[in-house]
């Protein structure tokens, strides 16, 4: 077999796990798959005879891609960190039907990238982001990720051991059972399109935070506390003529659809106890046209 047709496919192989590395690294799925292929890039343009495990290099290679562009972000004033106003960015969320049967999405959506710990990756920095993803999420060694940030092994330690507080501070443990919380959205569903307030304040959280991303085009607001939440719920009820639900990141969530089939949102729920904790809404028209929803 020729060798560079033996290298392509040893890349294809790996070619999920780097999409995966490179989503919870950047949030944006266009940005994943332009990392991938600038790590291929890489790979075409490189001696890897003396590559043990490339798996591992090709990790590390799209590390240090992210980093870049997350670094790019920052010097071009756009990264996306919450600001002062409570506008928050909710990353590219990864849409699939019930149950999902893409094994490339599968790679994306496990529990561990929900849409909520998404949020927080948002707020790190660059090198707390690629320290905590690469080793807390894919097992790399502080060793090999270290020379990406130019740093010893005990100060990229200390970065990881700094964004994973932050993390677990704002992520507490979430329900897991797929089914169960199923019935929590579809209990908020039929509350919100009866205008039934009661209900509504049956299945949210007293302390509901619920954020929305309306990019440029459409206002982004944070709201606080169950009865806003549920007078913003049954508001926005009237105008959805269609809300199906769907996994959004492994997790039952809920794309609306105005008319002629327009895309007006996508939620992404916590729910914790039985109860809605957290609301994640992408409301940015921009961005909704570029995802691959269902018709």
């Amino acid at each position: 077999m020729n060798g560079d047709v033996f290298l392509a496919e040893r890349f294809d192989a790996e070619r999920p796990h780097l999409r995966a590395v490179a989503y919870r690294m950047l949030g944006s799925l266009s940005e994943s798959e332009d990392a991938v292929q600038e790590t291929w890039l890489k790979l075409d343009r490189s001696d890897v005879s003396g590559v043990k495990n490339l798996g591992a290099w090709l990790t590390t290679v799209v590390g240090r891609v992210c980093l870049d562009m997350l670094r790019s972000r920052t010097t071009r004033r756009e990264d996306p960190l919450t600001e002062p106003d409570d506008r928050v960015r909710i990353p590219d969320p990864v849409i699939s039907g019930l149950p999902a049967t893409d094994p490339e999405q599968g790679a994306l959506i496990t529990d561990s990238v929900g849409i909520a710990l998404m949020v927080v990756l948002e707020t790190l920095s660059p090198a707390e982001r690629l320290a905590f993803v690469l080793h807390d999420m894919f097992d790399v060694p502080f060793d090999e990720i270290a020379p990406l940030l130019g740093r010893t092994s005990a100060s990229t330690r200390q970065l990881a051991s700094r964004a994973r507080r932050r993390v677990r501070g704002a992520t507490p443990p979430a329900d897991t059972d797929v089914t169960r919380k199923r019935d929590v959205v579809d209990a908020f569903l039929r509350a919100a399109r009866g205008g039934d307030f009661d209900a509504l304040l049956a299945v949210l959280d007293p302390a509901i935070t619920a954020r929305s991303d309306g990019g440029t085009l459409l206002p982004c607001h944070t709201r606080r506390g169950a009865g806003d939440v549920a007078s913003q719920a049954i508001t926005f009820a009237r105008y959805a003529l269609d809300a199906r639900v769907v996994l959004v990141n492994g997790s039952p969530g809920v794309v609306s659809y105005g008319e002629n089939g327009r895309p007006l949102s996508v939620m992404s729920f916590t729910i914790r106890h039985g109860r809605i904790t957290a609301l994640d809404i992408l409301t940015d028209p921009t961005r909704l046209a570029t995802l691959p929803l269902p018709a």
